[in-house]
């Protein structure tokens, strides 16, 4: 009974893994749709979001029939539960990066009113998180996940500088609200996937030293 438990362990870390190379690539492409203007990346990452909200359906119900029929020890029954809340906060990761797409939609015909320098910066180092937080998970490596969470602050800095840019832009042209509001929005967005990530590095932590520690 073990060797299949274990087995179906490994298929379900496997699962979450892919589920959160997905929502990396959702941010990839929705990032990529506002720098070009390209709608047709846009609906691209939309659409791929899809796979994600399936994905966290499949690995639920793997979750919760093991639970039912394999009766986990204590030790394993923390890490299916850090498994159940970490495919939610990829979930929540996929959402963000289609509103960031859906942003894109928005303002893709406009001229935008400042270099996009920022914004990307902060979307690769959010995507660096996903990723390094997901190598944290396989290699049950808590120490990488508590440097992935210091990580947030850098995002919440970013973000901040990119608030005040665009409020005193505002305060010269007020033409440009629409924008400088659509602007802030994906700003927000990628500062929420950063607090995802932050969730999951902690959800690690729990679920490999039984430790509950929050950045």
């Amino acid at each position: 009974m073990r060797k299949y438990f274990d087995n179906d362990m490994k298929k379900l870390k496997k699962m979450l893994f892919d589920m959160g190379i997905l929502a990396e690539e959702i941010i990839d492409i929705s990032i990529n749709s506002l720098l070009k203007k390209d709608e047709k990346l846009a609906n691209r990452a939309i659409k791929l979001d899809e796979k994600v909200d399936e994905m966290e359906y499949i690995i639920e119900r793997k979750c919760l029939e093991l639970i039912a029929l394999q009766q986990p020890m204590a030790k394993d029954l923390r890490e299916i539960s850090a498994i159940l809340k970490i495919i939610t906060d990829i979930e929540r990761i996929g959402d963000h990066g289609v509103n960031i797409a859906k942003v894109t939609k928005r303002i893709s015909k406009e001229e935008y009113i400042k270099p996009l320098i920022d914004i990307p910066k902060m979307a690769d180092i959010s995507k660096e998180m996903i990723r390094r937080s997901l190598e944290s998970f396989v290699e049950k490596d808590v120490q990488l996940a508590k440097q992935v969470a210091k990580m947030d602050d850098t995002v919440d800095n970013i973000y901040e500088e990119i608030y005040v840019e665009l409020l005193n832009k505002l305060t010269e042209d007020k033409r440009i609200m629409n924008q400088v509001i659509n602007l802030l929005f994906i700003g927000r967005y990628i500062e929420r996937i950063a607090d995802h990530t932050t969730n999951i590095c902690e959800k690690i932590i729990f679920m490999v030293d039984g430790k509950r520690i929050h950045y």
